[in-house]
């Protein structure tokens, strides 16, 4: 006869066995092919359907800008064909400048309708993107009192009719709108890359051997305080702006290292990053160009990342 005791412990052990299927994360599911691991600190609310940009508007018209108070997080840089360098907020928007504005100083001209179909990027909780100068970040004050973020003294913007990442239907419209490069110049094809490396890939270093690499070929650290299960980060505010997290890759953009635990979780700051065997990874502001290798055994705590995931030349 089953007793309500024995019912119990079997609903537990089930409980146990899902757990242990799913490895550091659940590997299904995610918008990224690797899953949607475990999120660090507490549960995020569910995610409204719209993507917070508004679908509607354009420059003079009012209807469905996105909000304006919407945080950019840190910063990234990505490769267009046709635009070259352009910089996005943390969620994969582009941000634009407007050839009405001024940089010297900083100064908005873009009010009323036109900051509904455009709206400004808010200063605070930037940091700059990977491999960027952080000084190259600023701030104007707007009519309204906000703060706006600048890069190299142009405000910055969103487009309405940017509705999913990486869209750039802002460019030149009406002749004076464009997307922003990293330096906050307009992005421009004479700085098209070069063919795009995988997300994620590996580079055989001199000193330290086989290891990962983001897309620009910069080398990808672990920190030894972070912890994989249950998936934590212990590099969080300023630490962030030495140790920029390793955006989402899909798994079907990598070449050369482990796909087990391979999945992306949410931070507490809202930001997405990138696991490897379910260890959160990250780059390094002292990094400056491909094959550097200077947040290595930094504070006896940051290390190189093998392609199998694990700590290249941390002390046993």
């Amino acid at each position: 006869m089953t007793t309500w005791r024995s019912a119990a412990l079997a609903a537990a052990a089930a409980a146990v066995l899902a757990l242990t299927a799913t490895g550091c994360g659940q590997d299904k599911g995610s918008a990224y092919a690797g899953g949607n691991g475990q999120p660090v600190g507490n549960a995020g609310s569910a995610q409204p359907a719209d993507n917070g940009y508004g679908s509607g508007g354009g420059y003079g018209q009012a209807g469905g800008a996105p909000s304006s108070a919407k945080q950019a997080g840190q910063l990234a840089v990505s490769d267009s064909k046709d635009l070259g360098k352009v910089v996005t907020d943390s969620a994969g928007f582009t941000l634009y400048r407007f050839d009405k504005d001024t940089a010297s100083p900083p100064r908005s001209n873009c009010e009323g309708d036109c900051a509904k179909a455009w709206p400004a990027v808010p200063a605070d909780g930037a940091m700059a993107a990977a491999g960027t100068d952080q000084s190259a970040l600023g701030s104007v004050t707007r009519a309204d009192g906000t703060k706006q973020l600048t890069i190299g003294g142009w405000p910055m913007y969103r487009y309405a009719k940017d509705t999913n990442p990486g869209d750039t239907n802002g460019q030149n419209v009406g002749g004076t709108w464009h997307a922003a490069a990293p330096d906050g110049k307009k992005a421009s094809a004479a700085s098209a890359p070069a063919p795009a490396m995988p997300g994620l890939s590996v580079r055989k270093d001199a000193k330290l051997g086989d290891v990962i690499v983001d897309a620009r070929g910069m080398t990808v650290y672990r920190f030894k305080k972070d912890s994989a299960w249950p998936m934590t980060s212990a590099c969080t505010g300023a630490c962030l702006q030495k140790w920029p997290v390793v955006a989402p890759v899909d798994k079907a953009n990598t070449k050369g290292i482990a796909l087990k635990g391979f999945v992306t979780f949410d931070r507490p700051d809202g930001v997405k990053q990138q696991s490897i065997t379910c260890w959160p990874v990250y780059t390094f502001s002292g990094d400056t160009k491909p094959g550097d290798s200077n947040g290595q055994g930094v504070g006896g705590t940051w290390y190189a990342v093998s392609p199998e995931g694990k700590l290249i030349g941390a002390p046993k």
